[in-house]
C-alpha cells in the first residue's frame, strides 16, 4: 500500500510517502514559513527525488484536526486538490490519533496533548496492547486541569507528548501521577506518523471519497467564540 500523507495541523508542515508501511522519505518545516508557502513545494520536492510517479499511489493521508484552523484547512485543500487530479480516495487522521503513534509500542498510557490556547488542550488518551494501537477515550477540548484529573483517576502511568507539554510542564508537575515527558522529537505532529496511521485505518475500510473528506476542529474558532460571546452580552445572558 502507497501512501502520500500530509500534516498541517500546527506549526510544522511535513509530507512523506510510504509504502508497504515503510516510511520511504519524510520532509519536514518548522520555520517562518506559512503552510501555504511550503506544504505544496515539499511535495514536489518529495516527488522528484523520489522519481515518484504520483499516479502509483493508492491513498492520500491528511490529520483532520483538531489543530490549527488555517493549518488544516491548508493541508485539506492540498489532499482534496490530489485526490481530484488522480482519481484517489482520502484517509483522514484524527491528528491525535497520529501524534500518540509517535510513541511505539510503550506500556504506559499515552497522552498527547495539543495547546489550545486559554488553558485548554486538544487531547486523548491511548495505549498499546497485543500489539494493537487503540484509543481508550473520548477526544476532548477542555482545560489542562479537567484532563489531568481524567488522567489521574486511570491511575496507570503515563508519557505525555505534544506541544502542550512545555507549556503546562509544571501544570503537569504539580499533579499527583505517574508519568513521564516524551523525547522533543516525539512531540510534533508528523506526516510520517499519519501516514502509518492512515494504513492502519485504509485497511479497516476507512478511506472516504473526496467529498465525504471533512476537518474535526472538536471547537469553535477563536472568531466564532468571540462573536458568540458579544452576541451572548448583547442578549443579556451575561451573568
Amino acid at each position: 500500500m502507497k501512501i502520500l500523507a500530509i500534516d498541517t495541523s500546527s506549526l510544522p508542515a511535513s509530507v512523506a510517502f510510504i509504502d508497504d508501511k515503510k516510511v520511504i522519505a519524510e520532509f519536514m518545516i518548522n520555520y517562518k514559513k506559512t503552510h501555504s508557502q511550503t506544504i505544496m513545494p515539499l511535495v514536489d520536492y518529495l516527488k522528484n527525488i523520489l522519481e515518484l510517479d504520483l499516479n502509483s499511489i493508492d491513498y492520500i493521508a491528511c490529520s483532520c484536526g483538531p489543530g490549527s484552523f488555517t493549518g488544516l484547512r491548508i493541508g485539506a485543500a492540498a489532499a482534496k486538490g490530489f485526490a481530484f487530479a488522480l482519481n484517489k480516495q482520502i484517509v483522514p487522521v484524527p491528528t491525535l490519533d497520529a501524534l500518540a503513534y509517535n510513541i511505539f509500542m510503550n506500556d504506559s498510557i499515552i497522552v498527547p496533548i495539543m495547546d489550545a490556547r486559554r488553558n485548554q488542550v486538544y487531547s486523548a488518551f491511548y495505549s498499546w496492547e497485543k500489539g494493537e494501537f487503540n484509543r481508550v477515550s473520548e477526544y476532548m477540548a477542555d482545560d489542562i486541569n479537567n484532563v489531568l484529573n481524567k488522567v489521574n483517576n486511570l491511575g496507570k502511568n503515563v508519557i505525555f507528548l505534544g506541544d502542550g507539554v512545555d507549556v503546562y510542564k509544571k501544570t503537569i508537575s504539580d499533579f499527583n501521577i505517574n508519568y513521564m515527558f516524551a523525547l522533543p522529537n516525539s512531540n510534533f505532529q508528523r506526516a510520517s506518523s499519519v501516514g502509518l496511521t492512515a494504513t492502519l485505518y485504509a485497511e479497516k475500510g476507512k478511506a472516504v471519497n473526496l467529498s465525504e473528506f471533512k476537518l474535526s476542529y472538536l471547537r469553535k474558532s477563536q472568531a466564532e467564540r468571540e462573536y458568540d460571546e458579544r452576541e451572548a452580552l448583547k442578549n443579556g445572558d451575561n451573568y
